[in-house]
C-alpha cells in the first residue's frame, strides 16, 4: 500500500465526489434536508460504490488513515446504512473481521443492534460515509462501548466541518478523521469550475450558519 500526502489524498477524493455527482453544489437552487434546513450542498457517498476505480481509491485511503492514526484494529464496524458497504470493503483491505451497528436494536429475533461476531475488549474502528452533526455516528460508538468494545476512533469519507460535530465528538471523547472535507471540496470545486467565486462566498456563509443561511 503506497501512502500519499494527506492534502493530495483529500483533494483527489473531493475531485472524485464532484466528478460523479456524489456531492452536488446548487447555491442558486438549494436542497431541503430532512432537518428542514435549506442547503446549497447535497451529499450521497453511496455513489462511489458504483465506480470501481474510485471505490478502490477510497477503500485504500480509509485503510491508510486507519493504520496511520489508530493502528490495525481487531475489527471494523460500519454504521448503518451508509457505512456498511464501505466498512466491509475496508475490513477486507485490512484483513480483519467486520461488524455493523444498526440505528436501534431489532424489534424481533435476538434484538441485536450490533450485527456480526465480536468480543468485549476488542479494539474497533468505526466507518461512516458522511459526518454532519455526528449524532448517528456517535450513537453507534456508544452502542459499541456499551457492548464492551474499545472504540479507537471513527473515519468517514466527508465532513461538512460543522462546529457542532467537532464539539459532539469531543464531548464523546471519540477521535475522528475524514478522507476529505468541506474546505478541500470548495478548493476543488472552484478549480474545476463547479462553482464561481460568488458561489463560494455563499457556500462559506452556509457552513458558518446553516440554519439561517436561507434567510
Amino acid at each position: 500500500m503506497v501512502m500519499i500526502l494527506n492534502n493530495d489524498r483529500a483533494l483527489k477524493v473531493a475531485e472524485f465526489l464532484l466528478q460523479i455527482k456524489a456531492i452536488k453544489l446548487q447555491p442558486a437552487n438549494p436542497f431541503t434536508w430532512a432537518s428542514g434546513w435549506k442547503s446549497p450542498i447535497y451529499c450521497d457517498n453511496r455513489k462511489t460504490l458504483s465506480y470501481p476505480t474510485i471505490r478502490t481509491f477510497i477503500r485504500q485511503s480509509y485503510a491508510e488513515v486507519i493504520l496511520d492514526k489508530f493502528g490495525k484494529p481487531d475489527a471494523i464496524a460500519g454504521v448503518a446504512t451508509g457505512g456498511i458497504a464501505q466498512g466491509a470493503l475496508v475490513a477486507q483491505e485490512l484483513g480483519v473481521p467486520f461488524i455493523y451497528v444498526r440505528t436501534s436494536p431489532k424489534a424481533h429475533g435476538l434484538g441485536n443492534q450490533i450485527e456480526g461476531d465480536y468480543e468485549a475488549g476488542q479494539k474497533i474502528v468505526v466507518i461512516e460515509d458522511l459526518i454532519s452533526t455526528g449524532g448517528s455516528s456517535l450513537q453507534a460508538v456508544e452502542a459499541l462501548r456499551e457492548a464492551g468494545c474499545e472504540v479507537k476512533g471513527l473515519v468517514a469519507i466527508f465532513s461538512y466541518g460543522f462546529d457542532i460535530a467537532k464539539q459532539n465528538f469531543k464531548n464523546a471523547k471519540c477521535k475522528f478523521e475524514t478522507l476529505t472535507n468541506y474546505d478541500f471540496l470548495m478548493e476543488e470545486a472552484l478549480k474545476h469550475d463547479f462553482i464561481t467565486k460568488d458561489d463560494l462566498t455563499s457556500l462559506k456563509k452556509w457552513r458558518e450558519d446553516p440554519s439561517n443561511w436561507s434567510n
